[in-house]
């Protein structure tokens, strides 16, 4: 894929119609084509739903935790602007057809409803995405407003004020040649009295694209939550040819799922672990997930599963997996309702066998901004290679994913706040989660904060909070342990158990542990959760060093007891370095690299000498931990930097430790750029290669390290997402661990490609690389 070839991906959705938005004047419905007379493709099923936040499958709410389903409606709880509710099946893609929308409207509240409530018709972007398509906040509104009708700013006034009585949208749309011609027609609901109806004709291509129900479409998001009434709506109903319909675009109950297959070298054998998502249930809907496996070509349920209501996951724990073989499974849910009937629900996937006799084959990502979701182009790149197993190292959610800002307090607010963006994340990948082993590290971003340094599980005073609101100056978690201890539980629940699940002294749990697969041993490591804070080395983030010269090593910021891994991670790597049971490869899989590998951010304009954010500092624990890593001669896959790097660590000399590849961000937001030549870094043994911006380095904080290969990005101009993504340095890593030559292949691809056309330029200057276990050891042959 390139560059133009997006572009016209993009340009698909704008074909034919009338350049002006509206069309001013009235018509007949008899004089216009007449519509084929389809039955309802779809009707909503609140009023059998029981209360709940989630409003089901086929809709996608605005913010989620602004929305729960009660007494059989789906109900705004928020008087602030632009909420709403997209349909995930049914999107409007043929012009020459008609379609029919209705609704049932309830107004909540002594506002005079200026805000405006009903219909969003051609929400789109420019990739023509429908899961992008739910964040747009524009679109051909048509509703009421106050006591006027409303057809995309056109108005005319209603015969009797409905108050809070409940009211029935009905609109109808036929085409004619270039346009699409509206009816809205408003009943009482419980009389059937018209009390208004509009024509109004306008552009069809700006009817393209999703639909949605909104509340307060003229109010600003942002405004205060009591800023306007809030709305009850029912009975939605869609209907008509120019719907294309696709029911697999349902996004739920069972979201998606995740597992590791993990040889425990103990007496349970092989251990299967999976965790499986819904969306938040009621108290009154069911809580079980069954798991089932086909088995002589039967389908035989082996375990049930309970959702923990923290986090809507279900997790299963099998011991003794027969990984022999691929095994179909499948997960099903039974959705209850209120009238005593069920629907079930079911995601099905395949546990793969345990690969020997062949490379090991790892797909690695990190850090998903969601300008560029449903991050269409590596979501699909990585399927296409079919990896053995998925790493996601971090920051698959960013604060401001989805819009409508972050929420703290109280508990069910802000971890529904949390769920909806997380959900993003599962959305983009469950393709790629369906098949393959994942393992999933949270981040900074992740328990909602700009930088983590966890201090062994701090937390923040109140003071702290409020002289930090963003969280990225100063150790601690701005977070509450239960809020955190979500978090962990959704990207981790599913790893192999963790080594000591002794949590920390506030109670925020462990999750570092090991796992053997395919003849790989892999350490998994938290190394934000017991790093220090810059504040107990004195230094303000951002300001400290500004002044200093780019050579000079502050030996003050490098207090010799601050901690990265902390002790007993640090006892626990030292143990798995020793034992090779079961595997004669190795790697550590972490959130970032342990070495400053930085010189400007966020602009190519500003040289920023100390970056705290990096495991490259402190420098002492940093030695401390690359020393015990180095035994194990395992090579360190990491992420977060949004600059991909390959690199390799000194301790005593340049290059005597072990390899580490930083791999791209899936969707790079803040920038970082490695330009030392720029700045008058020196440098020594530059690579082979002759790349600009390699060779053997001494990082601000005094670490030795071997920058072989580095993908500077461009700035991000672009208006089309992909485009700017890639840009911006975006893309993937993949590793092959190859166990009978003992070497790691790897490659850093870039975000606009296909994987398969072979172009030597779908990957970054200096990738492919392979390099042989011993030069973890310093044993070199790469230079």
């Amino acid at each position: 894929m390139d560059k133009q070839q997006s572009r016209r991906n993009a340009l698909k959705m704008i074909t034919g119609g009338l350049a002006a938005g509206t069309v001013g004047c009235s018509f007949k419905p008899s004089e216009t084509k007449v519509a084929k007379s389809p039955q309802p493709v779809l009707k909503d099923k609140w009023n059998i739903t029981h209360d709940r936040t989630w409003l089901g499958g086929e809709f996608w709410a605005n913010p989620m935790e602004d929305w729960h389903i009660k007494n059989g409606a789906a109900e705004c709880k928020s008087g602030s602007g632009r909420r709403s509710i997209h349909s995930l099946t049914h999107q409007l893609e043929n012009t020459n057809e008609s379609f029919q929308m209705s609704v049932q409207v309830t107004p909540i509240g002594t506002k005079n409803n200026l805000g405006g409530f009903g219909f969003r018709l051609g929400v789109k972007n420019e990739v023509n995405d429908y899961r992008s398509s739910c964040f747009v906040q524009k679109g051909v509104d048509i509703g009421i407003v106050g006591n006027t009708l409303s057809i995309a700013g056109k108005t005319s006034p209603l015969t009797k004020y409905y108050a809070n009585q409940t009211i029935e949208l009905l609109l109808n749309a036929v085409p004619q040649v270039g346009v699409t011609a509206i009816t809205l027609t408003v009943k009482l609901a419980n009389s059937g009295q018209v009390i208004g109806s509009m024509n109004q004709m306008i552009s069809a291509d700006l009817t393209l694209g999703n639909v949605a129900l909104v509340s307060n479409f003229l109010t600003p998001s942002n405004a205060p939550k009591t800023a306007e009434n809030t709305y009850r709506f029912s009975n939605w109903n869609l209907s008509g040819e120019a719907f294309e319909v696709k029911q697999e675009q349902k996004f739920g109950p069972i979201l998606w799922s995740m597992y590791s297959l993990n040889d425990s070298r103990t007496q349970a054998g092989f251990v299967l672990k999976m965790s499986v998502f819904t969306g938040p249930l009621g108290d009154k809907d069911n809580h079980t997930i069954g798991l089932q496996i086909k088995q002589n070509g039967k389908w035989q349920q082996i375990s049930q599963a309970q959702l923990h209501t923290d986090g809507w996951v279900a997790n299963f724990n099998i011991p003794n997996w027969n990984e022999k073989s691929n095994h179909e499974y499948k997960v099903v849910y039974k959705e209850q309702h209120t009238d005593g009937t069920e629907t079930p629900d079911v995601w099905q996937g395949r546990i793969i066998a345990n690969p020997i006799g062949r490379p090991v084959r790892m797909a690695a990502l990190t850090c998903q901004n969601d300008y560029s979701f449903p991050y269409l182009p590596v979501a699909k790149n990585v399927k296409a290679m079919d990896p053995d197993i998925v790493f996601f190292s971090g920051d698959q959610i960013y604060e401001s994913h989805g819009g409508f800002g972050i929420i703290r307090a109280p508990f069910d607010d802000a971890i529904n706040n949390y769920l909806r963006k997380f959900y993003q994340f599962g959305w983009a990948f469950r393709e790629v989660m369906r098949d393959q082993p994942t393992i999933c590290l949270p981040d900074d971003h992740d328990v909602l904060q700009g930088n983590l340094w966890g201090k062994g599980g701090l937390l923040k005073t109140s003071h702290d909070k409020q002289a930090d609101p963003n969280a990225s100056l100063t150790g601690g978690y701005i977070e509450s342990v239960r809020f955190v201890n979500t978090v962990h539980r959704t990207c981790t629940s599913h790893h192999p158990d963790a080594y000591d699940p002794t949590p920390t002294a506030s109670g925020i749990g462990s999750y570092y542990c090991d796992m053997v697969f395919g003849n790989v041993g892999f350490a998994i490591l938290a190394d934000r959760q017991w790093k220090s804070g810059p504040e107990d080395a004195g230094a303000v983030v951002g300001e400290t060093g500004v002044d200093e010269d780019v050579l000079f090593v502050n030996p003050a910021i490098n207090p010799p007891n601050a901690q990265l891994l902390g002790e007993k991670q640090e006892q626990f790597l030292q143990q798995w370095g020793k034992d090779w049971r079961g595997h004669s490869l190795k790697a550590v899989l972490s959130q970032t690299v342990f070495a400053g590998i930085s010189t400007h951010q966020p602009t190519p304009e500003r040289y920023l000498k100390y970056d705290f954010d990096s495991s490259g500092w402190p420098a002492p624990a940093r030695d401390r931990a690359v020393s015990i890593m180095r035994d194990s001669k395992a090579l360190h896959i990491c992420g977060d930097t949004h600059l991909t790097s390959l690199a390799q660590y000194g301790v005593d000399s340049q290059r005597d430790s072990n390899w580490s590849f930083c791999t791209p961000a899936i969707s790079a937001g803040w920038p970082r750029w490695w330009v030392p030549d720029e700045v008058g870094i020196p440098h020594k043994n530059r690579p082979s290669h002759g790349l600009a911006q390699t060779g053997e380095f001494n990082d601000a904080f005094g670490n030795k390290m071997y920058v072989y290969a580095v993908g500077i990005p461009e700035l991000g101009l672009s208006k089309n997402r992909y485009v700017k993504a890639h840009e911006k340095g975006s893309g993937f890593g993949f590793i092959t661990f190859d166990t009978d030559k003992l070497t790691y292949t790897l490659e850093a691809y870039r975000y606009l490609i296909d994987v398969k056309d072979g172009n030597p330029n779908n990957q970054f200057p200096g990738w492919p690389v392979t390099i042989h276990q011993q030069e973890n050891i310093g044993q070199n042959k790469l230079g």
